[in-house]
C-alpha cells in the first residue's frame, strides 16, 4: 500500500457513476449555500460547531430539527434542546453557538472581504469559539471553498491504512498543515480539488457521503 495504490483506488471510486454524481451534487450545494443568506451560512457554521467530537449525521439532524430556533434560543434553552437531542457536549456547544450568533454579521463580512481562504481560516480559528482547523476548514468547504483539507478520523484512518502517515495521537496546527500538504499532493496528482478529494475519501472509507 502507498501513494500510488491510493491514487489507483481513488480513480476507481471516481469512475463510479453513483459516487461521482453525489460528489458533484454536494459541491454544487456548497456553492449555493455560500451564495445564500446569512441564515444559510449560520446553519452551516452551527453544523460544524456541533460536529466537533460528535457525529456528522447527528449534527445534521439537530440543525434540521431546531431550524430557525438556532437564531432565537438563549444559551440555557439551547443547551436544554441539545441535551434532549442527544448531543455529547450540550453546554459548551450552546455557548459557542450563541456567541457565534452574536458575531454573525462580522463573520459574514469577513467572509466577503477576505479573499485568501488560508487567511480566512486563521481568522475563524482565532475569533470563533468552537472552531479548530478541522471545523473551520469544514465550514469553509461547506460554503464553497475548495482548497482546504478537512482532516477527521475517517481521513486519518484511510491515510494510515495506505501507510502514508503513522498513528496521530494529537493533531496540532503543525501536524494538521503537514497532513494537509500530503492531501494537497494527492489531490494534484488526481486532478481534483481538496474539496472533491475529501468527499471521495469519505466515500472510500465509509461507503457514504454526508457533508
Amino acid at each position: 500500500m502507498g501513494f500510488r495504490e491510493l491514487l489507483k483506488d481513488l480513480n476507481a471510486v471516481r469512475a463510479e457513476e453513483k459516487a461521482r454524481k453525489i460528489v458533484e451534487a454536494r459541491l454544487r450545494s456548497f456553492k449555493k449555500t455560500g451564495r445564500g443568506s446569512s441564515k444559510d451560512i449560520f446553519r452551516e457554521l452551527v453544523f460544524c460547531i456541533l460536529a466537533a467530537n460528535y457525529t456528522a449525521s447527528g449534527s445534521m439532524r439537530i440543525v434540521e430539527v431546531l431550524g430557525d430556533r438556532l437564531l432565537e434560543l438563549d444559551s440555557t434553552s439551547l443547551e436544554r434542546e441539545l441535551r434532549r437531542l442527544g448531543h455529547r457536549h450540550p453546554h459548551a456547544r450552546a455557548m459557542y453557538i450563541v456567541e457565534a450568533r452574536r458575531k454573525l454579521d462580522q463573520i459574514v463580512n469577513v467572509i466577503k472581504d477576505v479573499e485568501d481562504e488560508y487567511e480566512l481560516r486563521e481568522w475563524l480559528v482565532e475569533n470563533v469559539k468552537g472552531l479548530g482547523y478541522k471545523e473551520a476548514s469544514h465550514f469553509l468547504r461547506n460554503i464553497g471553498y475548495e482548497g482546504l483539507a478537512i482532516i477527521d478520523f475517517h481521513i486519518l484512518r484511510l491515510l494510515q491504512r495506505y501507510g502514508l502517515i503513522s498513528e496521530v495521537k494529537r493533531l496540532g496546527k503543525r501536524r494538521y498543515l503537514e497532513i494537509e500538504d500530503l492531501l494537497r499532493r494527492i489531490a494534484q496528482e488526481a486532478g481534483m480539488t481538496l474539496a472533491e478529494l475529501d468527499l471521495y475519501l469519505w466515500y472510500m472509507d465509509s461507503g457514504k457521503i454526508l457533508k
